[in-house]
């Protein structure tokens, strides 16, 4: 009955509308993502400082005698100096029995964020507080070919339980680092929370029993600063730490970087919307009546 009272349409043209629909709906889709390829190159020159950040991560840094304890508030110290930076370089490393590298020396300040704010203090399994191990990791992170002015920004509680940090500040400062320090804790120090889904279980206790009480070193943190022609900061307030980072670093020659390159991305999106476009306006013109040379092929074996 449907071939006498439409013996015009037809079964193949209304298959080809429906693939030619989902071919344009899956350009358009891909129009809206939107790819791109790097095609395009840039070469950029910026002037700065290469500075490297040495962040404790040692259990340590988990008291809570500064708000909201002493690694939560490096991060945001460290974080508040990256946004006030222009065209300096930065790199971090994170510390406790032994360094390790964080992030290379980079102009990428997102990078350098989201890896800071990974840190935590389980990501090293050796305890302690060796900063001499970040001064000499420091070391490794300036190019020699580069004549940069150097900052090292050493962040830490200074509860350090070696003696050589000093005579490596000053080897450092031989080769051109400025060493500078930030404390971050309280003089009268507070207990080490142990806990488990954000609540408090414990305080760690030493091998007698007590409850161990770590306190802000700053004997130690100024020593270094001065043996690194540098200069310690007491971390408590914030903006005070940032404002004095920018007038150091503003007081430095600014050198000129090598020139780096960087990938200019084109979006390649009007290429799929064309496609796109195509594929709807040959659906509007397709007719599903039967066209006069596929009448006489019969291709599917259709009685007329």
């Amino acid at each position: 009955m449907l071939n006498r009272l439409s013996p015009n349409k037809s079964f193949f043209k209304s298959i080809l509308k429906v693939i030619v629909l989902c071919l344009a709906f899956a350009c358009l889709s891909m129009a809206l993502v939107n790819p791109k390829n790097g095609t395009k190159l840039e070469t950029v020159k910026r002037e700065g400082v290469d500075i490297v950040f040495a962040v404790d991560v040692s259990k340590s840094m988990l008291a809570e005698d500064i708000a909201p304890n002493r690694l939560e508030k490096s991060k945001q110290l460290v974080t508040q100096i990256v946004n006030n930076l222009a065209s300096d370089r930065v790199g971090i490393i994170a510390y406790a029995g032994k360094a390790f590298p964080q992030l290379p020396i980079t102009t990428d300040y997102a990078s350098a964020k989201m890896f800071l704010n990974n840190m935590n203090t389980d990501m090293l399994s050796s305890q302690g507080t060796a900063i001499s191990e970040a001064i000499k990791l420091a070391k490794t992170y300036f190019d020699n070919e580069e004549q940069t002015n150097r900052v090292l920004i050493i962040i830490s509680d200074g509860e350090d339980h070696t003696e050589e940090a000093v005579s490596i500040a000053e080897e450092a400062n031989k080769e051109g680092i400025r060493i500078f320090t930030i404390g971050v804790g309280d003089l009268k120090g507070g207990p080490i929370p142990i806990k488990k889904n954000g609540i408090v279980q414990s305080y760690k206790k030493d091998g007698q029993g007590e409850t161990v009480i770590t306190r802000l070193n700053e004997e130690t943190l100024q020593g270094i600063a001065e043996e690194g022609n540098g200069a310690y900061i007491n971390g408590k307030n914030t903006d005070n730490v940032v404002e004095s980072i920018r007038e150091i670093l503003n007081s430095m020659d600014k050198t000129e970087f090598e020139a780096k390159q960087f990938a200019d991305f084109k979006d390649q999106f009007q290429w799929f919307l064309g496609f796109g476009i195509f594929f709807l306006l040959l659906d509007v013109f397709l007719l599903e009546r039967k066209t006069a040379w596929l009448k006489k092929l019969n291709l599917f074996n259709e009685n007329f």
